[in-house]
């Protein structure tokens, strides 16, 4: 699992849970009734906008600080289109900031003097498929 911006290639955890992967459905649709009465479909076909959850748990899925603090400075860009390679299928995504987009939480609790670059973090992914 990667995900891509700017040539810069970052290896995500293959632990990584897709807890969302079968809740989006490609096809949009909406039902009302005529004046008439008779029902009336509308049936299209989506062309963006699959949300994409990707989380660790406590025990999987733990990745450095290094990576957390590269994930951070990309989620803080406006807009920023990045690549996410996930079963092999690359897709083109931004984070998903109204739900969150980018959080980590460390797995051990230190004192400051203490956080280093090799500190393991739990993280939170959210994107939009674009």
């Amino acid at each position: 699992m990667t995900l891509a911006r700017a040539g810069t290639n970052l290896a995500l955890s293959d632990r990584l849970h897709w807890t969302d992967e079968f809740d989006w459905h490609p096809v949009e649709q909406a039902s009302s009734y005529s004046t008439t009465g008779a029902l009336l479909i509308d049936v299209a076909t989506r062309q963006a906008g699959r949300p994409i959850t990707l989380q660790g748990t406590d025990t999987q899925a733990w990745m450095p600080r290094t990576t957390m603090l590269q994930l951070a400075a990309w989620a803080a860009l406006p807009g920023a289109v990045l690549t996410l390679t996930v079963r092999g299928v690359a897709r083109d995504v931004v984070f998903d900031h109204a739900q969150g987009g980018f959080t980590a939480e460390p797995i051990w609790r230190l004192l400051d003097g203490e956080v280093d670059a090799t500190l393991l973090y739990r993280p939170t992914l959210k994107f939009l498929e674009v």
